[in-house]
């Protein structure tokens, strides 16, 4: 058993798969990270040995590091990976840490939600109008317009996750143990 289920073994089966998609969202915005950079290799090869002009590499790359870093959004909140200052939860009693947890993390996932319910008319619009690039490679936008949505939807999933954990006791806020303080 891999350290990832062992650590979800305990937890109900939509908390487990919530981590376990940020999990593969996470895998796939890395990918995308390393795909762009053999693109950007790419493109300084054709430019600078070969003496062409780019087409595609330049927006490939934009809307593959866009894609990264909304699909990885919810890896980065499941592994505590954002940057953050924890003096305060670090100064505070358990009670206090939990509130204090619970009402940042209702206030993320307020912003996630209108941020989601921004985006899923945008994205759509872009859908149904066939809306592409002015480029020669006229991408079709709602492809990478796409990511936004996704990794918003498993965002707001993943707060609402580490929400409940929290609020059952199943999960120290900020994951902080109540002895840990300054």
């Amino acid at each position: 058993m891999s350290a990832d289920a062992s650590r979800d073994a305990g937890l109900p089966a939509w908390v487990a798969a919530i981590h376990a998609a940020s999990r593969a969202l996470g895998v796939f915005s890395a990918a995308l990270i390393a795909l762009s950079v053999g693109v950007i290799c790419h493109m300084v090869f054709v430019r600078a040995v070969l003496n062409q002009s780019s087409i595609w590499q330049t927006e490939f790359v934009t809307f593959c590091l866009i894609a990264a870093t909304f699909l990885g959004a919810p890896y980065i909140l499941l592994t505590r990976g954002h940057v953050n200052v924890d003096v305060v939860p670090l100064m505070a009693r358990p009670g206090l840490r939990r509130a204090l947890h619970l009402g940042g993390g209702t206030i993320a996932l307020v912003f996630c939600g209108a941020l989601l319910y921004a985006a899923v008319p945008w994205w759509h619009e872009a859908y149904a109008s066939g809306l592409t690039t002015p480029s020669i490679w006229r991408v079709r936008l709602w492809i990478p317009y796409l990511a936004v949505p996704v990794g918003t939807a498993l965002l707001c999933l993943q707060l609402l996750a580490e929400l409940w954990l929290v609020a059952t006791r199943r999960a120290h806020p900020f994951g902080l143990a109540p002895d840990e303080r300054l």
